[in-house]
């Protein structure tokens, strides 16, 4: 199944509200067996804006479709250029209160999983173990041609070479680690080829419009089978990447549970969704369970 490029969502019926209950939440990682599926929402608070909550990147952005990006030298350029910018200010994200939550329940043993939907890798850096990346990580970079994998340390250290006058003013900064620039300032950025074949590299992610590996699908819809519950952490859920395991966790009879402030694609399926921020709301369940939180106080928002 390919990952449709679908940017927006409005509900076609009347949907329950959301509340800021956080007892239903409580009670099923209290009882363990939870997986987690986050989205972009839950790295805001690390300074990383979400596709389509208030202010989201998608009023202002479109991302690259894998269409565009395989068809088009000027994409590349423009991707790599937009990309190589961004990841001076994304590389340097940190965990915030909600990722390190995440963390202190699966080292309780609260967790049957984490999938993620983000390309950030910080759940990882936070400290949770076994994630899987639905979407893949701007961590590491692909040969098209090859298949080689590398670290995406070493391509920017490559492209800084290359481009040592780079350095525009970007307007903001996107889910994907993308920059907004305009035509005019990416138009003399040097794109490298892979150091092997000399291929085509790409970020090892999953671009709107290409497939997600199913083998990945399918380990994903088998932590499903297994989880005792799921719980959506600041996901949309407007793509079907996502949305699917909730469809099929509801229909399996698995209680699902969304924290996210804005409405979702998947509340008609949800037990609950929670509608306060994700750092406030998960540190609060774990204070009630007992379960500390190594966050500064700053983050606690």
């Amino acid at each position: 199944m390919r990952m449709r490029p679908t940017l927006s969502w409005t509900p076609t019926e009347d949907l329950p509200p959301g509340t800021t209950d956080l007892e239903p939440v409580a009670d099923a990682l209290s009882a363990g067996g939870v997986l987690v599926l986050s989205g972009a929402g839950i790295s805001t608070e690390s300074g990383i804006p979400d596709y389509r909550g208030e202010g989201g990147s998608l009023s202002r952005h479109t991302p690259m479709t894998y269409q565009e990006f395989t068809a088009s030298a000027q994409a590349r350029r423009r991707y790599w250029a937009r990309s190589h910018l961004g990841w001076r200010t994304f590389g340097r994200a940190r965990p915030n209160a909600g990722h390190r939550a995440v963390a202190a329940f699966g080292r309780r043993g609260l967790l049957s999983g984490v999938i993620t939907q983000n390309v950030d890798s910080l759940h990882q850096a936070a400290g949770s173990e076994g994630v899987v990346e639905l979407h893949g990580s701007l961590d590491r970079v692909v040969c098209l041609g090859c298949g080689a994998f590398s670290p995406r340390r070493e391509l920017a250290q490559r492209l800084e070479a290359a481009n040592p006058d780079f350095d525009p003013v970007a307007a903001g900064i996107n889910p994907d680690g993308d920059a907004d620039l305009t035509d005019e300032q990416v138009a003399d950025f040097r794109v490298l080829p892979c150091v092997i074949c000399g291929g085509i590299l790409k970020p090892d992610v999953v671009f709107f419009g290409e497939a997600v590996p199913p083998q990945r699908v399918e380990h994903c819809r088998e932590m499903v089978r297994g989880a005792a519950s799921l719980l959506v952490l600041g996901s949309s859920l407007t793509v079907m990447s996502g949305l699917r395991f909730v469809r099929q966790a509801a229909q399996a009879g698995t209680p699902v549970l969304i924290i996210n402030r804005d409405q979702t694609r998947g509340d008609r399926h949800a037990l609950t969704r929670v509608a306060l921020p994700l750092g406030r709301a998960l540190t609060t369940v774990a204070d009630r369970l007992g379960i500390p939180v190594d966050v500064p106080d700053s983050l606690r928002t």
